[in-house]
């Protein structure tokens, strides 16, 4: 039986946007009639956020609304061209099969320098950043920065990550004979999470960081759930107070927050 002639396309794009994206994509070269109804608006803006007209009005990118013909090009532009929101000190991308919402705050404005005082740190453009300036530490004893990030553009039912991402310069000293520390708290809930680790594993220390392909390293600083409603923060800090051992050449490119691989 065709189930054209039974079911309405209205009816089956309601059914496919209950689904995920990867579903969509599937069922979309099951038939014409299955394309017609898994590539509509209506599917695709189900997979959108929510508040997409608002983050695109927020953005360098308001001509999204006119370059991109439907729903789908909009949803893959997020997903594969994430754009610069406030001000460009924050990307906002998609997660491709599960539509997630996925963001970095860049250094410039996701970090504060409290020890080491801001004259221990310069604020270079590398080509390699996908933000205008980095952070990279200059030759110092200690050193301690903090940051805080705001989950509300965040995905709802949840569970993220936290990824500081770093790289160093090829003059650099001190983080592969120590540990730093890492801290990570949610804002609300009592709980902190505090880890010691290697940045930069070079003598046999256990290197947890990760290569992430694109000319940067990133390791996770810690994970929480994201509840329906909620629109808290994530708190952070990297410090090291070590008096007797001079260190530099560790470059900050920001935070990352993205859903927790399972």
């Amino acid at each position: 039986m065709d189930i054209s002639v039974v079911l309405p396309e209205e009816c089956l794009s309601k059914i496919i946007s209950l689904t995920s994206p990867k579903d969509a994509c599937r069922l979309s070269v099951v038939s014409p009639f299955f394309k017609c109804a898994a590539d509509s608006d209506t599917v695709w803006e189900s997979f959108l956020p929510s508040d997409y007209e608002g983050i695109i009005s927020n953005s360098a990118s308001s001509s999204l609304f006119s370059t991109c013909s439907s729903k789908k090009d909009l949803y893959f532009h997020f997903a594969n061209k994430p754009i610069f929101i406030n001000s460009a000190n924050t990307i906002f991308a998609l997660e491709k099969e599960s539509g997630k919402v996925c963001c970095m705050v860049g250094a410039k404005a996701g970090i504060s320098v409290t020890w080491g005082s801001k004259s221990y740190w310069t604020w270079p453009s590398l080509p390699e950043s996908r933000f205008p300036e980095v952070a990279e530490l200059k030759p110092v004893c200690w050193f301690e920065v903090t940051g805080k990030i705001e989950t509300k553009l965040l995905s709802p039912e949840t569970t993220y990550a936290a990824y500081l991402v770093f790289k160093f310069a090829d003059s650099r000293n001190g983080f592969d004979t120590r540990p730093v520390e890492l801290c990570f708290h949610v804002r609300g809930m009592e709980e902190e999470e505090r880890s010691k680790v290697f940045l930069d594993a070079q003598a046999g220390a256990p290197n947890l960081s990760q290569d992430r392909g694109d000319g940067w390293r990133e390791i996770e600083i810690g994970e929480f759930f994201k509840k329906h409603g909620e629109n808290g923060g994530v708190v952070y800090s990297l410090f090291d107070f070590d008096g007797f051992s001079s260190k530099h050449g560790l470059i900050i490119e920001g935070i990352e927050l993205r859903p927790k691989s399972v």
